[in-house]
């Protein structure tokens, strides 16, 4: 039932026009004004005010209306420079039949009108705001950074109640389902404490909260009250009802001020707490009987709600700040885990504490393939691998979460108190391969200010309340909430996995094609130890067998020259085996980089080749070359095998030329060892680096065939690169190239 007594329909009452409701509270009156400043709407109590009717203003100048004092009075704040969106105090002004009667001028323009809202006010003086800065700053220095959210709501509350003169004043939160928590309260006894009870969403529908959102004070001062009608109905600019959104006096739904009747409040007032755009909560007074708040003492509460925002945005950041850096700690060291050892599952299982502090969880899995791995209190494998199953086929994401698993995927019921909540790492998007925390049921009970309608169900019609008695519910199947952070810093995590995993794929490319590279020396060893080094064994075996046979019978030259061939064929064998160990001893030495004059280095390396070039007409070209930071051992090892070569291939030259010469460019200094040898046939140069590779009979031109790929070795050792080019018969040139900074041991 209504006040008049008439049926209160409720079925459609979501959708009521809350924002274009026709009328006004009656604690005051209204007059709209078009473009050309004269009356063109006003509320139907004027009779009650002004002792004139609608009608008889209607069309008429504002004069005519308030009379020429107060208009006068009026009118400079009347301006568009003046004027906004929201309600603002114009004046206080006196009229009535006596001139005693007092109204606060509230103005603003919406709707294409001038909307002029007269409250009436029982001061003997204007409204004075000079009492709003003291109190602000009172507010502030009650304040501490190290408050809670909690404790700074507290103060909130009992601040506004001291400022309106409530009985009850209220903070409370919506959370993620849209219920309100009721944070903290300031109650002088005359009503019933709701401290640390919950409202249903459904008590807030959502055209009301969205209203909360555009106009952040709200004031009901006696909830018997009987409506004014706006006369006419509609906006006679717009011929649509008026959108009385911003207007203080706007009336409201039936529904709430039964819902009101049926809380035992009479009055009551609500200030929107708005966080970082969205509607954080309110703080909502409430009065036993009916109580008008002026407008200055609104504009108080409504500075002590804007601040108290702030501080819950400052305080949210904080604590949100404070929460992801021991996150990120703890990730830090499950990161560091992970890259100890070969095998991912096994550093996985190393890290398994940090990894149920990194989600606040009770349980964890690694699942590889058919390869289940647990830590804590976890679902059993077969119940893991068909939940994956379902993960498989149910999401797609980066990330899944859920508090309450058991309503998303029924066979986890079976499960619920070790898994009522779970977070999902996909780790691979080709196979079964997830990373899985578990969070175990969080069984616990919600006082509600009297028993809620579904709260699942949103096709309900909407009622008003008739108790708010305290109703106790028990939750199961459900567990802690994931912390946005925790999604965000998993998503991060999983970032950082998969790069470690991708470098570890890479890692074993390389390594793969190392293998496959050692592979294809160990065949080339193999053959040169069943070939080069069995021929000058051979010959060894096969000289000595003559000697013996031709022992006193043979001239002592014939000897001698049995003797120089075994010499040769053991040397042979020894320079085989001596080049063998150093190339095996290169793949595992240590570089040793200095600073290196490339420039002495190439002369030890031509004093050491003077023996192989005794008798020949050999020219050495060499310009003025940069130095270089490297390992000087192994460069002269290269730069030796280089000009080595290039003596040996000139050996059929009446005048053999080798040049070498270096040049900075860019990041890196190439060299050149050219020489007017033999040369090659390009069609086999990805063979010449090869171990025990030749491109020559060894009658022609003896070596072991190893040397070439120590050069390469070196050089890639160092980061560099080694080519050779060449057109048979015209020489040869071999370049490499060495960085300026070297690569990471």
């Amino acid at each position: 039932m209504t006040q008049d007594g008439t049926s209160l329909d409720l079925t459609g009452c979501d959708r009521e026009p809350i924002r274009t409701p026709g009328s006004i509270q009656p604690h005051g009156f209204v007059l709209a004004l078009g473009p050309d400043g004269t009356i063109v709407q006003a509320s139907d109590n004027l009779p009650q005010w002004l002792g004139v009717t609608p009608e008889a203003v209607l069309g008429r100048p504002l004069t005519d209306a308030i009379g020429a004092r107060a208009a006068t009075l009026l009118q400079p704040e009347l301006g568009d420079d003046r004027v906004r969106a929201l309600p603002g105090f114009a004046a206080t002004i006196r009229m009535g039949a006596d001139g005693q009667e007092r109204f606060d001028v509230l103005a603003h323009r919406h709707d294409a009108l001038l909307m002029l809202e007269f409250e009436s006010v029982a001061r003997a003086g204007a409204a004075d705001f000079r009492h709003l800065y003291p109190l602000v700053g009172d507010f502030l220095q009650q304040l501490s950074d190290n408050d809670t959210v909690e404790r700074m709501s507290e103060t909130a509350a009992r601040e506004i109640r001291a400022v309106t003169g409530f009985g009850r004043v209220l903070v409370y939160k919506f959370d993620e389902d849209g219920h309100g928590h009721v944070l903290a309260e300031s109650n002088d006894g005359s009503l019933p404490s709701y401290l640390g009870q919950r409202f249903p969403a459904s008590d807030v529908p959502k055209q009301a909260r969205e209203l909360y959102m555009a106009n952040r004070i709200r004031l009901i001062s006696n909830a018997d009250y009987t409506p004014s009608r706006l006369v006419p109905a509609a906006n006679p600019l717009t011929g649509a009802a008026n959108d009385l959104s911003f207007a203080a006096l706007r009336s409201v739904s039936p529904i709430h001020l039964q819902y009101m009747r049926n809380m035992g409040t009479y009055a009551s007032m609500s200030v929107s707490l708005m966080v970082k755009g969205r509607l954080w909560g309110l703080i909502s007074c409430h009065n036993g009987a009916p109580c008008h708040v002026p407008f200055e003492k609104r504009t108080a509460c409504e500075q002590l709600g804007q601040i108290l925002a702030l501080r819950i945005t400052s305080r949210e950041d904080a604590d949100e700040l404070q929460f992801r850096l021991d996150v990120r700690r703890v990730m830090v060291t499950v990161l560091g885990g992970l890259t100890q050892g070969a095998d991912f599952i096994e550093n996985v299982g190393g890290v398994f504490p940090e990894l149920l502090q990194f989600a606040r969880a009770g349980g964890a899995a690694i699942v590889v393939d058919e390869r289940i791995v647990t830590y804590g209190d976890t679902p059993g494998h077969e119940q893991i691998r068909a939940l994956v199953a379902w993960l498989v086929q149910s999401t797609h994401g980066d990330l899944y979460q859920t508090d309450r698993l058991g309503e998303q995927y029924a066979p986890a019921r079976e499960f619920q108190r070790s898994a009522s909540g779970l977070l999902a790492m996909p780790i691979s998007r080709i196979h079964q391969h997830y990373l899985l925390w578990f969070r175990p049921e969080f069984v616990h009970t919600v006082d509600w200010a009297g028993p809620p309608q579904d709260k699942t169900r949103t096709d309900l019609p909407l009622s008003p309340r008739t108790s708010f008695a305290t109703w106790r519910e028990t939750i199961h199947g459900r567990s802690a909430p994931w912390h946005p952070g925790e999604i965000e810093m998993a998503l991060e995590f999983r970032t950082a996995l998969l790069g470690i995993v991708l470098e570890r794929a890479e890692q074993m490319a390389e390594l793969a094609e190392e293998l496959g590279r050692a592979n294809k020396e160990l065949e080339a060893f193999s053959y040169s130890v069943s070939h080069d080094l069995r021929a000058p064994l051979r010959h060894i075996v096969g000289f000595s067998d003559l000697l013996l046979e031709a022992a006193g019978n043979d001239t002592l030259e014939k000897r001698q020259r049995f003797l120089k061939n075994i010499k040769e064929s053991a040397h042979l064998a020894g320079k085989l085996v001596d080049d063998l160990l150093s190339f095996s001893q290169m793949g595992r030495a240590s570089l040793r980089p200095v600073q290196v004059d490339m420039n002495e280095l190439v002369r030890s390396c031509i004093a050491k080749l003077a023996m192989d070039t005794r008798g020949r007409d050999v020219q050495w070209r060499v310009t003025e070359l940069p130095g270089i930071v490297a390992d000087p051992a192994f460069i002269q090892l290269a730069l030796y095998n280089l000009l080595s070569n290039a003596v040996k291939f000139t050996g059929q030259r009446d005048q053999a030329v080798i040049c070498v010469d270096g040049r900075r460019d860019g990041n890196e200094t190439i060299f050149e060892v050219r020489d007017n040898g033999v040369g090659f046939n390009m069609d086999y140069v990805h063979k010449l680096f090869g171990v025990f590779q030749r491109l020559h009979r060894m009658e022609d031109f003896q070596g072991t065939g190893i040397g070439l790929a120590n050069v390469r070795r070196i050089i890639e050792r160092h980061g560099g690169r080694v080519e050779a080019r060449s057109v048979p018969g015209e020489g040869a040139t071999f370049t490499f190239t060495i960085p300026n900074s070297l690569p990471p041991v």
